[in-house]
């Protein structure tokens, strides 16, 4: 989703914000812009499109010490030049960037703003006339926006300019992420710390409704009631070489490729010094005072948290119930008496989710997030955190950290299981081990999932995905891949609901990927092949070692059943990914995706 970068202090500011924006591309956008400061005043420059497009129309020769950028992922108003971020006020005195979305903006422009001719369909430039407005009516620029942010209503992260003013960056939160970073006679605002890496590594949180005015060698926090905040800074621990692409095409294919490591680290730093799985004392304690466990989840982490509810209900035999964020905020049900909450989101900062945190804390419920990024608002606001370990995962379609997820939740459930007397027949250190093992052994097997990829899907415009039991969910998350990155319209389903309906869609040719890889099931699903066999379906059956037949398309290896999840994912994974190379499809930054959804 939208990404916010600033700088003030004594180098050109043009070129950091422009390659922090880059550092941003991951997150998803449709039109980008900078804006720069010196003593001839505030310079704009915005476009559609990459941030490419946007470096072609930066006026070289203007020199500023302090400037804010943006990439913008079109909320209010269509993709357009127009529409793209910084805007300014109508006098141009004042340029500001924001992530989020401003409930009330047409309220307030109703109220504030008749006498005004917006130039733009965006709820930003609502805010930033607004502030000008109170500007005009005699107030300093810093209080006009603590008075402009006390109106708002909903999300926003902003950063804002004044024209007489080039010392001085004016930001403020609400819901959605933004940090600031300190350095040596310089400061910095962003999104996401990766943005900034290239300059600072240290950070100072930003909290919800404070006020910041950032100068280049001062950072005052304030309430929005003008208290002073006074925080710690952090080191942010990412590892710039983590960023790059280094001789990969492109980053999803790195980041597939890197869950055999990411695998084995997750089960190292889960290890105490005997070699057992641990995790901290109070989250074992929550899960075993819970009488239920309520997963909330979007999208990839959805998924995970379906295969997660069969780990901790199998392994620990607590009753979970899996719910999509976005419709738990609104409809939320019956709760047990002893709830616990399990957040999973890769970035922290899905905004659906938070929502969900916030409302579950007003009620005195417990929270864990399970996320992969230190620091951000999720892992802050719960009550404990779990981290994923998977290290900076840029390609807007997640791979890393599905399967990160699926680790971290065996663990929980397995160190779970044990503390309730549950022993298991299986060491899941050493199964962890295998899963690794057979990750490193699929995605040597890239010519033959290409082959795959062009054989049933280079022209279809539609496929489908079948499985049973835990195999659906895997399902579940091979049509996202496909569908996200390739654009073909692709669904997931448990094999025995084809009849109830879906059948219906099989058309001679119609490709339907079937997962074969729990035996319990196994004659099942192949039954259900045949079914759309018979329709005319085009069959890939992928199986495990141990349970294959000659029609198989391809035989994964044999792992312990529960945990098959974690590398059955990986031919779909890499199926999704030379689709879209054949389909030439951007890969990395499909169209119309965030990699951080942080509104609702």
């Amino acid at each position: 989703m939208c990404g916010i970068v600033g700088y003030i202090g004594i180098q050109d500011s043009k070129e950091i914000l422009l390659k922090g924006l880059e550092k941003l591309e991951y997150r998803g956008y449709d039109s980008a812009g900078i804006a720069v400061s010196n003593n001839e005043g505030v310079h704009v420059f915005k476009e559609k499109g990459r941030i490419a497009d946007l470096r072609k129309i930066v006026d070289l020769d203007v020199s500023a010490n302090m400037g804010i950028g943006h990439t913008r992922w079109a909320t209010h108003g269509a993709p357009s030049q127009v529409n793209a971020h910084p805007h300014q006020s109508e006098s141009g005195k004042l340029t500001l960037v924001h992530n989020g979305v401003i409930e009330n903006y047409d309220m307030l422009k109703r109220e504030y703003l008749q006498e005004v001719t917006l130039k733009s369909d965006t709820d930003t430039e609502v805010v930033v006339q607004i502030i000008e407005l109170f500007v005009n009516d005699g107030l300093e620029v810093e209080d006009a926006f603590r008075k402009t942010l006390k109106l708002l209503k909903g999300s926003y992260a902003l950063a804002l300019l004044d024209n007489e003013n080039d010392e001085t960056i004016y930001v403020a939160k609400n819901k959605s992420p933004l940090l600031v970073g300190l350095g040596d006679g310089f400061n910095v605002v962003a999104s996401d710390a990766m943005a900034m890496l290239q300059v600072t590594n240290q950070y100072v949180e930003l909290m919800d409704k404070e006020i910041v005015i950032v100068k280049k060698d001062q950072v005052t926090i304030q309430t929005l009631d003008g208290e002073v905040v006074n925080r710690d800074s952090y080191t942010a621990e990412l590892d710039a070489s983590d960023i790059e692409k280094g001789t990969y095409p492109h980053y999803m294919l790195k980041e597939i490729d890197e869950q055999p490591a990411v695998i084995r680290k997750i089960v190292q730093t889960y290890q105490d010094e005997q070699g057992s799985l641990t995790i901290d004392k109070d989250i074992l304690q929550a899960m075993n005072d819970a009488d239920r466990i309520y997963i909330i989840a979007a999208g990839t982490s959805y998924h995970a948290g379906l295969v997660g509810k069969q780990f901790i209900e199998k392994m620990a035999k607590i009753p979970v119930e899996v719910h999509i964020s976005s419709e738990f905020g609104y409809n939320m049900p019956l709760l047990s008496e002893k709830p616990l909450f399990i957040f999973i989101s890769q970035s922290g900062e899905t905004a659906d989710s938070r929502a969900v945190l916030v409302e579950i804390k007003e009620l005195g419920y417990k929270a864990l997030t399970i996320t992969n990024v230190p620091g951000s608002t999720l892992s802050r606001e719960a009550d404990y955190t779990l981290l994923l370990h998977a290290g900076p995962e840029i390609a807007v379609a997640s791979t890393k950290a599905y399967t990160a997820q699926l680790a971290v939740l065996a663990i929980l459930a397995e160190v779970t299981a044990k503390s309730r007397g549950f022993d298991s027949n299986y060491d899941l250190v050493q199964e962890l081990g295998i899963v690794a093992n057979a990750m490193d052994v699929l995605c040597g097997e890239k010519e033959e999932f290409e082959a795959i990829a062009r054989e049933f899907l280079s022209t279809t415009r539609n496929c489908f995905f079948i499985g049973r039991g835990i195999d659906f969910y895997v399902g579940l998350e091979g049509a996202l891949k496909l569908k996200e990155i390739s654009y073909i319209q692709a669904e997931g389903f448990a094999g025995g609901e084809l009849k109830h309906g879906t059948i219906a869609l099989i058309e001679n040719g119609t490709p339907v990927v079937a997962l074969a890889t729990q035996e319990s099931v196994n004659l099942s699903i192949r039954g259900n092949v045949k079914e759309v066999v018979a329709r005319g379906a085009n069959p890939c059956i992928i199986s495990m070692k141990g349970l294959e037949t000659e029609e198989d398309r391809f035989v994964i290896p044999e792992v312990y059943g529960l945990l098959t999840p974690l590398i059955s994912v990986i031919p779909l994974q890499l199926i999704s990914y030379y689709a879209a190379l054949h389909r030439e499809c951007d890969v990395d930054k499909p169209r119309n995706l965030a990699k951080s959804v942080t509104v609702e």
